[in-house]
């Protein structure tokens, strides 16, 4: 197998940069009180990781999708997906994400091509957000992420009790996908510690500034008991109403 390639240099960036999308799904879901990974959970009749999988398979403008799992998964074994799988899961989130920007590279992948990483369990994000999110940020220099604006009053806590009340004015909950060079990410990866839960962390690390792309309040991420119900709820109307991942 081929070693990865480093960030391509200027001269051999490649002239119309693709778009790659990479769902780390490697986690135990311990939080989520489920018997095994809360990706495979059962959601409207399907293992939860399916919908997530089929709004980027609605989107055309990705060169190709990788999931990557444990050692030892063998999900998709049995379950036929629109994704390329890479056994190289690691002990974190971003030991996942790293090992499979490296698999990427492998594929052919440029350093200067775009990569969307995206969380297995934001089983909710649909086909014209990931859109969004590309025509937003495909031109920027850095990249982005889709992310909400805080709705509600932010309370900062000492000892169970309200310390303070903070502004929310300018305050985002990070979501995925998060959009960024695949080479540069990757930098930004090595150079940052094993425990940080986003890519745009990383890059903010190295001084980089990701963009801000309004997402929705249904794009949460499925990680505890009571988000099943609701998670279930909204799949089962956008069912009703068209069938498909690709409403907004």
């Amino acid at each position: 197998m081929a070693a990865p390639r480093t960030m391509d240099s200027p001269a051999q960036a490649s002239p119309s940069p693709r778009f790659w999308g990479l769902i780390p799904c490697a986690g135990s879901g311990s939080r989520a009180g489920a018997d095994g990974p809360k990706q495979y959970q059962l959601l409207a009749g399907q293992p939860m990781v399916m919908h997530t999988l089929a709004a980027f398979a609605a989107v055309s403008g990705i060169a190709q999708l990788v999931v990557v799992v444990a050692p030892g998964d063998e999900f998709f074994t049995s379950h036929a997906a629109p994704c390329q799988v890479a056994v190289c899961g690691g002990a974190t989130r971003a030991a996942s994400v790293l090992n499979g920007l490296k698999f990427l590279l492998r594929q052919g992948a440029a350093g200067n091509d775009w990569v969307l990483v995206h969380d297995a369990a934001r089983c909710l994000v649909t086909a014209r957000q990931i859109e969004a999110l590309i025509d937003v940020c495909g031109a920027d220099p850095v990249g982005g992420l889709l992310a909400h604006k805080l709705p509600d009053t932010l309370k900062r806590e000492v000892g169970g009790r309200v310390a303070q009340t903070l502004d929310r004015s300018d305050k985002w909950l990070a979501q995925t996908p998060q959009m960024f060079r695949i080479g540069q990410l990757m930098e930004a990866m090595a150079q940052s510690a094993d425990h940080l839960t986003d890519e745009a962390s990383a890059m903010e690390a190295i001084g980089l500034q990701p963009l801000l792309v309004p997402g929705s309040a249904q794009n949460f991420k499925v990680t505890y008991p009571e988000d099943f119900a609701l998670a279930e709820a909204v799949l089962k109307a956008r069912s009703a109403v068209d069938g498909g991942p690709g409403t907004p």
